[in-house]
């Protein structure tokens, strides 16, 4: 398989594939359009001359401000055809959000929804701008004028820059990791290998596209390994389910990827009632951790274990759990081939013992080179060649590697370090939690306060003096939070990351 581009990497399994079903995409539960591998190398490259036409070149980007569709994989696939840059952005941004993205990507060319036309030439009037009607069916789209179907006469090389994503922005403003052909190549590549993706395999994709998880790691391994993709317009519990209890071909899955706040919704929606989902063999979860008791649900209820795995925008994925072997709940599980791997202090730089707790850094093939047009964001994000993730987490003696926590979210509290996830694994014990978040806040005495936002189980009772005790019987008393305030739910992003920041204005 050549190594050169995604486009010609694709090329070769669209070929091969031929006439077998690419892509099912499902509208509201129901089946709007299905394209063949064939369909999709002829579009790729008919939309790919489409753009050479509009004037984008190599190297320019292109914004994706459309919903999940056809039409989106299409064009992203033909961006990577001509050395363009997809730059994936979710439709939900407001008009704040989006001033500053459109000005830090600096595209040549937008495509969005009838309805956003207004909102982006309010922004910038002089941004070029395609407009796609993606609730029109894929089939009825008049996308491509008469361009050629010819493979675009474009050299792209592995170090070109295929993919501009934006980091969650969790604090301060996003930055665009910046992902070469080659670097999501080898991500691909190791996915497919490590979770033995095939052409057997049938995908049931309800995760977005404009974020690595669920654009790179489920749709690009899917499509390179020649797979069935059953592409969900959205999450919804109900038609999740259905879809996942179909038993006949072609639409039997047998694959489903997801966050751990979209298992949370599909067990809450199924409570007791144990669906037959034998035919299911790989479920994974990622993007957030996933809770032990969520872990041992979805074992009872779906009958298999699921995957934790690993990744970041900046990284691709980085640890799995084991398809065969040992899967422990709460690890990432192991380093995927080709990443190195080191535990260091954060402040010194050392390695730590193992055992020991430091700074996960990381080197590896699919790491990105940077952030765009933010040299020193880059320059600070490396050190000696690794990659500072931020994340503190150890190894175990078998290997696997646990989280602990984000450098950033770490309390000082009268001088001491405190681990947000600690104590919220104790609070998560308590009868008639559901969930916590801890958070520091600012505080006159100790410098930072430890508090904490409570999610109850349903008709639960459980009191802020229960959970006080509690966290007593098992903490050190500076680690148990001086204030408690109960919530209807945690803040989050899209992929389910719970917003530290918006937690703290509970306060």
């Amino acid at each position: 398989m050549s190594v050169a581009s995604l486009g010609n990497c694709f090329t070769e399994t669209f070929l091969a594939c031929k006439k077998k079903t690419a892509i099912t995409f499902m509208r509201d539960g129901k089946i709007e359009t299905e394209i063949s591998y064939l369909e999709l190398y002829r579009d790729t490259n008919r939309l790919a001359n489409g753009f050479l036409d509009q004037g984008i070149k190599k190297g320019d980007r292109v914004i994706l401000f459309i919903q999940k569709s056809v039409v989106f994989v299409v064009a992203h696939l033909a961006l990577q055809k001509i050395g363009a840059i997809t730059v994936p952005l979710n439709t939900g941004f407001k008009k704040s959000e989006l001033q500053y993205l459109l000005g830090d990507a600096d595209a040549s060319l937008i495509l969005t929804e009838p309805g956003k036309k207004a909102l982006i030439g309010d922004i910038d009037p002089k941004l070029i701008t395609s407009i796609i009607d993606t609730q029109v069916p894929y089939h009825d789209l008049d996308i491509f004028g008469t361009a050629s179907e010819k493979y675009p006469p474009v050299k792209v090389r592995p170090a070109d820059p295929a993919l501009i994503v934006y980091t969650s922005g969790t604090t301060g403003k996003p930055k665009g990791a910046i992902l070469t052909h080659q670097n999501l190549i080898h991500d691909a590549r190791n996915i497919i290998n490590i979770w033995r993706i095939r052409e057997s395999d049938v995908l049931c994709h309800a995760l977005p596209l404009f974020h690595v998880h669920g654009l790179c790691f489920a749709l690009h391994t899917s499509l390179l390994a020649g797979a069935h993709v059953l592409l969900l317009d959205q999450f919804s519990p109900p038609k999740i389910i259905e879809m996942l209890s179909k038993k006949k071909e072609p639409y039997a899955c047998t694959m489903f990827m997801a966050v751990p706040a979209m298992y949370a919704k599909l067990l809450e929606y199924l409570g007791d009632n144990r669906p037959d989902f034998e035919h299911l063999r790989l479920w994974t979860s990622g993007s957030a951790p996933l809770l032990p008791k969520d872990y041992r649900r979805i074992h009872r209820i779906f009958g298999k274990e699921p995957v934790e795995r690993e990744g970041m925008s900046e990284t691709g994925m980085n640890f799995s759990n084991p398809l065969s072997g040992k899967r422990k709940p709460g690890s990432i599980g192991l380093p995927l081939p080709a990443l190195e791997v080191q535990i260091v202090d954060p402040d010194t730089g050392f390695v730590v013992a193992p055992g020991q707790t430091g700074e996960i850094r990381l080197k590896g093939p699919a790491i990105s080179a940077g952030y765009w047009r933010k040299p020193d964001e880059t320059a600070a994000a490396f050190e000696n060649g690794w990659f500072k993730t931020g994340d503190l987490g150890n190894i175990d003696e078998d290997g696997y590697y646990y989280l602990t926590d984000r450098i950033k979210h770490i309390i000082i509290s009268g001088g001491e370090n405190i681990s947000p996830k600690e104590v919220e694994a104790i609070i998560n014990r308590v009868d008639g939690v559901a969930e916590s978040s801890v958070v520091g806040i600012d505080d006159e005495k100790w410098g930072e306060k430890v508090v904490a936002a409570v999610v109850k189980k349903a008709d639960a009772d459980v009191t802020e003096a229960e959970i006080q005790a509690y966290c007593k019987l098992h903490l050190h008393n500076w680690k148990c939070p001086k204030e408690i305030v109960f919530v209807e739910e945690l803040p989050r992003n899209t992929m389910g990351k719970v917003l530290k920041e918006e937690v703290k204005k509970f306060f």
